[in-house]
């Protein structure tokens, strides 16, 4: 292989791994063996695991990041502070849902990746996620914030932490959604799946705004 190719195969193989078994269980030989490499090439490529998560965090996010600041961007310019805040919530939601390109913020493996890596606590992992999430992420929370001023910022946070888990099952179990609905529902429908996502946080953060629930009329989706 070349050795682009041969970068190529370990960053997949990588994904595939750390989606499979998480990042402490998985050594550096064993990522090269799955790529058809040796441990000399993923050195010379990456240097170390961490920094090979560092860059399947950055191919993977950097775009997806992109998308959701643009239309962030355009969704602040509602006027309206409750279309603004549905606006918000598809400008996050839905370019996690865009595409299934395992390069562009999308895939199966990388998101099912994020969630095994989320909950394993090791601290290389925790520093990368942030670095990749954290700007985006607070930017989301004080868009929503000025749509709801007389929530705590403690709720937004929580509830913030709920659509990204909800996001998370959504993307990886697809099927769950067809199976208990007996057929009914399509869980691969990505369309039917963000508005779904979008409909319940509005719901849930309009909640926090108690004041502004008694003043507003609610609008339609």
């Amino acid at each position: 292989m070349s050795r682009g190719n041969v970068r190529e195969a370990l960053l997949g193989a990588a994904v595939t791994l750390f989606s499979s078994n998480g990042y402490n269980a998985v050594s550096l030989r064993e990522i090269a063996k799955a790529a058809g490499a040796n441990v000399g090439s993923l050195t010379y490529h990456f240097g170390s695991k961490a920094a090979l998560l560092r860059e399947i965090y950055q191919r993977h996010t950097e775009p997806m990041n992109n998308r959701r600041t643009e239309l962030l961007g355009e969704a602040r310019r509602i006027h309206d502070p409750e279309e603004r805040l549905m606006a918000i919530l598809r400008a996050y939601v839905l370019p996690a849902f865009s595409s299934s390109s395992d390069f562009d913020g999308g895939g199966v493996a990388f998101t099912r990746m994020r969630a095994v890596l989320s909950a394993e606590g090791n601290e290389d992992a925790r520093t990368i996620i942030a670095g990749a999430f954290d700007t985006t992420s607070r930017a989301f929370l004080d868009a929503i914030a000025d749509c709801l001023p007389n929530a705590e910022r403690e709720g937004l946070v929580w509830r913030s932490h709920f659509l990204l888990g909800a996001l998370y099952y959504a993307l990886i179990n697809p099927e769950r959604v067809t199976r208990l609905s007996d057929g009914a529902v399509d869980g691969n429908d990505r369309d039917t799946a963000v508005n779904q996502i979008v409909e319940a946080s509005f719901a849930s953060f309009r909640s926090l705004d108690t004041k502004g629930r008694a003043t507003r009329p609610h609008h339609a989706a």
